[in-house]
């Protein structure tokens, strides 16, 4: 089971992740939504225009720490609806 934890908290696992550029890319549903917020910070790659979430864990806040494609290209459709991170986030296999 892949995990990402950041602040003493995990705030996605699951053993269906997409290992993309040294990235893993975590399904929806293993997201734990109750820990993330709105941000308005985009930026574009070779994969299509990423949109960011904000993590809110034991009163800290992590600016853009998540990732996702809502629309990839093709060569990176296999990421599509899927979320990473960054920023202190650790990644355990």
């Amino acid at each position: 089971m892949t995990k990402a934890i950041w602040n003493g908290v995990v705030i996605a696992e699951s053993d269906d992740t997409v290992l993309m550029d040294g990235n893993h890319y975590f399904p929806a549903e293993a997201l734990k939504r109750e820990y993330t917020s709105f941000s308005n910070h985009r930026s574009s790659s070779d994969k299509g225009q990423a949109q960011y979430l904000s993590l809110f864990v034991n009163g800290e806040f992590n600016p853009d720490a998540v990732w996702f494609y809502a629309e990839p290209t093709e060569s990176a459709a296999a990421i599509r609806g899927r979320y990473a991170f960054w920023k202190g986030v650790q990644i355990q296999d």
